[in-house]
């Protein structure tokens, strides 16, 4: 940015971001609507910008989009004017879509449940706003919950914008901090697309009628865009897509000059190199809709086509005078697990799947293009790659991605990413807060302290429930979702956050149970389940097929049991005096993907196909594995 700078009024471009499931969709949705995005006709299904499969079934975004809102509401008195919203994630494992959704915007508007407040996911990405020194609208959402704590919310949320502000003060010395805590507070109930000024009681809607206070203070609040006023051409490449029509999509601001279709531009990668350029299709976002354009200018936000190599943090730049913009940084990965082929003796057996190496690393690849926050790195094996992000759930979801895309893999235990400082092994670190009714509280406290995990602060907000404030090794959490849900009968809410990096904890034990490991292959038998039963809980159906070293079940000892499930009950000419009860064979459990991953110990993994997802050893020959498990003890 030169010193010669103006400002686009007629333009506001915000990024809405808050913890997991505080309803930044639904507002979205709310905005899109009262503004006409939609038009008078049409259905229109909730949650439209979660378009995704898995971000439906999840109930969560994965994935940061943007959307553009044409208002011309009372508050737009110099005309109507379009606001870009960035709808971003709003869990920690997605956390580089929230960085690049701050590189694009001006300001951030920070939801905050009513009930729950702030939590660790809201700390993240409002430290990441305030360092940008992007000002903060507050919206306390979700009003209408019966639960609501409107008053005790506002002060949590400011006594964290003002932690935040004393912690950014000493490595921003410029930091204005009296600017970062003056924050405007709006209060909202996004799904019946309302919002006001004026606190109301705990547990009501707005008094007013539609979301007209919100847009006033984005409005008033939010500066417009900034940019070069010199007329030098400079976007910055933030977000990538793809149309079967145009190829691949780069999604860029424009921080000086005017982006024309045709246009030959100068191509700043991120390695340095600055080539030649031409822009084959220039394309602006209406509602929710990508519609041509033949030009835009400096404070929009557009996609381009005609640049197939193009990459996340590239700068779209003058030919006479290239400026290339400084890249996006991305916190380091903290887990990782390897991917590799499907080498299990069902390999192959499903019509159509994709099989080969070649495959696997192709699509890895181009994970790769649009995952910054992502890392794929190759392992001893040739048909393995070492898949590294943010947390268990990120690599889960692109391994379900894949499986839903045709491909068979096997998937190693994730393990975290360790470093070494100054001689000393360093592992990551989450911050970790519980919301949990208080009668699980020494349970809780029991399976943190296994996980090497130290409470630093316990509230009780006198409704029933607590809130513990952990800081565990990442390591640690590698299969906690289950057993804490287990523990507190399916009633605790846990969300973590990266911390940094701590010296290595020391050992952890994951399990306290073995495995029920299929010793042939063959077909499942209810007689066999039926005399096993007592020795575990099963994964497997009868008649379904198994291979030798495939989990087949969950024993209740700590140890490890060879099992034969496939046993089926002599036939004889006496005929018996009670026949077998099958009613009582216990149903076995289905576990999924994530599950699976959790439940892995570590020498297993998962083999994971369009239609089956099996736990198995990674050395399946039975006899070979005793071998292993001898030498290790000698």
């Amino acid at each position: 940015m030169t010193e010669h700078t103006a400002r686009r009024l007629d333009r506001r471009n915000i990024a809405i971001v808050a913890h997991v499931d505080h309803g930044k969709t639904t507002l979205v949705d709310a905005m899109l609507k009262q503004t006409g995005a939609f038009g008078d006709h049409g259905e229109v299904q909730d949650r439209v910008m979660d378009s995704g499969d898995l971000e439906r079934e999840k109930g969560i975004t994965i994935l940061a989009k943007n959307t553009a809102v044409r208002y011309s509401g009372p508050s737009a008195t110099d005309g109507p004017l379009t606001i870009n919203v960035i709808d971003t994630p709003g869990h920690a494992d997605f956390g580089g879509e929230v960085e690049r959704g701050l590189s694009m915007v001006d300001g951030v508007v920070l939801l905050v449940d009513a009930s729950e407040g702030p939590l660790p996911q809201t700390r993240f990405v409002l430290r990441k706003a305030l360092a940008a020194n992007l000002p903060v609208i507050i919206v306390i959402n979700k009003t209408d919950r019966a639960d609501a704590r409107i008053a005790e919310v506002v002060d949590e949320a400011q006594d964290l914008l003002l932690g935040l502000a004393s912690d950014l003060a000493e490595e921003q010395p410029d930091l204005d901090v009296d600017a970062v805590l003056d924050v405007p507070v709006v209060y909202a109930a996004a799904k019946v697309a309302r919002a006001c000024l004026r606190r109301p009681a705990d547990g009501d809607v707005p008094d007013n009628d539609d979301l007209e206070p919100l847009f006033a203070t984005i409005l008033e609040h939010i500066p417009a865009p900034a940019y070069n006023d010199d007329g030098v051409l400079q976007a910055h490449v933030t977000n990538l897509d793809a149309s079967p029509f145009l190829g691949r999509l780069a999604l860029l601001r424009i921080y000086g000059g005017t982006l024309k279709k045709g246009q030959q531009v100068a191509w700043a990668r991120g390695s340095g190199d600055i080539g030649q350029a031409k822009i084959t299709e220039l394309l602006e976002t209406k509602g929710l809709q990508r519609v041509p354009a033949e030009e835009a200018s400096a404070g929009d936000i557009v996609a381009i086509a005609g640049i197939p190599d193009i990459m996340i943090g590239d700068t779209i730049t003058d030919l006479e005078d290239p400026r290339p913009m400084p890249a996006i940084e991305i916190d380091e990965p903290a887990i990782s697990m390897t991917v590799g082929i499907n080498t299990s003796p069902l390999a192959g057996r499903e019509k159509g799947t994709k099989v080969t190496a070649r495959m696997v690393k192709d699509r890895l690849d181009s994970e790769l293009v649009g995952n910054v926050s992502l890392r794929v790195l190759p392992t001893e094996r040739p048909d393995t790659w070492e898949v590294q992000g943010r947390g268990e759930l990120a690599l889960a979801v692109l391994v379900e991605q894949m499986r839903r895309e045709g491909f068979e893999l096997t998937v190693g235990k994730p393990q975290v990413v360790t470093q070494e400082i100054d001689g000393v092994l360093h592992e990551p670190v989450e911050q970790m807060t519980i919301d949990a009714p208080e009668e699980h509280l020494g349970a809780i406290t029991q399976l943190m302290a296994s996980r090497k995990g130290q409470m630093e602060s316990i509230s009780n907000h006198g409704t029933g429930w607590v809130r513990m404030e952990f800081r565990v090794p990442a390591r640690g959490l590698i299969g906690f979702r289950t057993r804490f849900l287990t523990e507190t009968r399916g009633t605790g809410i846990a969300n973590s956050l990266s911390a940094g990096l701590m010296p290595w904890a020391g050992e952890i034990t994951f399990r306290t149970t073995g495995s029920l490991v299929a010793d042939r292959a063959g077909s499942v038998t209810p007689y066999a389940m039926l005399n096993l039963q007592d020795r575990g809980s099963f994964f497997v159906e009868p008649t379904s097929e198994v291979y030798e070293g495939q989990v087949v079940g969950e024993n209740s000892r700590n140890e490890d049991m060879d099992v034969n499930v496939t046993k089926e009950k002599k036939l004889t000419n006496m005929r018996s005096a009670s026949a077998d009860t099958f009613e009582n064979l216990t149903p076995p459990r289905a576990l999924t993907l994530e599950e699976s991953l959790e439940f892995a110990n570590d020498d297993e993994c998962v083999e994971v196909t369009p239609t089956h997802v099996r736990i198995r050893k990674v050395v399946l020959d039975q006899k070979e594995r005793h071998k292993i498990i001898s030498r290790k003890k000698n």
